[in-house]
């Protein structure tokens, strides 16, 4: 018979997997926080909290792009380059052909999600290394944003269309608010919230961890390991996509060299947070820490004056780390199991 004591919420929540990081690297945002407070108080500020949290929200929704995949075992490195393909495409459609902004990002979305399905055909089906088949979408990603205008980046998105058609796609995705709160990080929240309903609490979510935990035992299992790979893909090219409109907004342009480097941070947000670069383990939750993390060390070192070049060094160091000790961890888990 059990006892009322054996029943301990607590216990339960640290029984999760990935929890015990989470709530690590919350500790250590809270930390930085109030050390850049101290530097500079105007870190507190209402200003600066709202501009925070519109930096933080793109790169949440690279971080779940990521997140999705890394939970598989794979890793997607073509999101910056589907990024940049976004906002070229979309900006292309309205400036140069003058298409209605929400059939523009139709379409683009559209072509972003072939991306995501080729790249879970390429893993899965043809058994390309991700690395490798990530990679060559990465460059066909960039070529495409390239070619979209013809090698330039684009002229402003309201030329032809005119400001009140632009300014209503610009004020969804970026400069509007609702609730005293910027669209984008409603964008953002919403986003989480369903892609983190569906990892935890649906069929597709228990296959996509079981791919990565295992995946011959997955496929024993009755679990359809090219459905779970492509899926987690697509939902990577979708909120990569996303992110492309944000900068298109943002900007009111398209840039070919959007999304430079998000590949970086999308792999930041996710591994800070304590998803797996070893598969099967991983929390949406985790990934808002982590991409807050990166946030407040971009926003409070430039607070702080630091150089951009010791803000990459620093934020790259804590990726290097983060993954290490993810490895350290498991393997010693593994070593563990084996001695029993």
């Amino acid at each position: 018979m059990m006892k009322i004591n054996d029943h301990i919420p607590l216990k339960e929540l640290f029984a999760i997997r990935g929890m015990a990081q989470v709530v690590t690297v919350t500790f250590g945002l809270v930390v930085l926080c109030i050390i850049f407070g101290i530097l500079n108080p105007n870190f507190f500020s209402g200003e600066n909290t709202l501009n925070l949290l519109r930096q933080i929200a793109p790169i949440l929704l690279i971080g779940i792009s990521q997140s999705y995949v890394l939970i598989t075992g794979n890793i997607d490195l073509s999101i910056g380059s589907v990024v940049g393909m976004s906002t070229m495409i979309a900006s292309t459609l309205m400036s140069k052909g003058g298409v209605n902004p929400w059939i523009a990002l139709l379409i683009t979305m559209a072509a972003c999600l072939t991306v995501g399905a080729a790249n879970g055909l390429l893993v899965a089906k043809c058994k390309l290394p991700p690395f490798i088949a990530t990679l060559g979408t990465m460059t066909i990603a960039r070529g495409i944003a390239q070619l979209a205008n013809n090698n330039y980046n684009t002229d402003s998105i309201g030329k032809i269309l005119g400001d009140e058609a632009v300014q209503g796609f610009r004020d969804f995705f970026y400069y509007g608010s609702f609730l005293g709160i910027y669209n984008t990080i409603w964008i953002a929240l919403v986003l989480w919230i369903a892609f983190n309903f569906l990892l935890g609490r649906t069929r597709t979510g228990r296959h996509i961890y079981a791919v990565g935990s295992n995946v011959e035992a997955a496929r024993l299992s009755g679990v359809s390991v090219t459905a779970t790979t492509v899926k987690a893909f697509l939902v990577s090219a979708f909120c990569s996509c996303v992110v492309g409109f944000i900068l298109c907004a943002q900007a009111g342009m398209g840039a070919m060299d959007a999304g430079n480097t998000y590949e970086l941070y999308a792999v930041a947000a996710a591994v800070i947070g304590g998803v797996s670069t070893l598969g099967g383990q991983g929390l949406l939750i985790g990934t808002v820490i982590g991409a807050s993390i990166w946030g407040v060390l971009q926003n409070g070192l430039q607070f702080a004056n630091v150089a951009v070049a010791w803000r990459n060094i620093i934020i790259g160091s804590i990726v290097i780390v983060s993954v290490l000790l993810d490895v350290i961890v498991r393997t010693g888990a593994k070593s563990k199991k084996v001695m029993k």
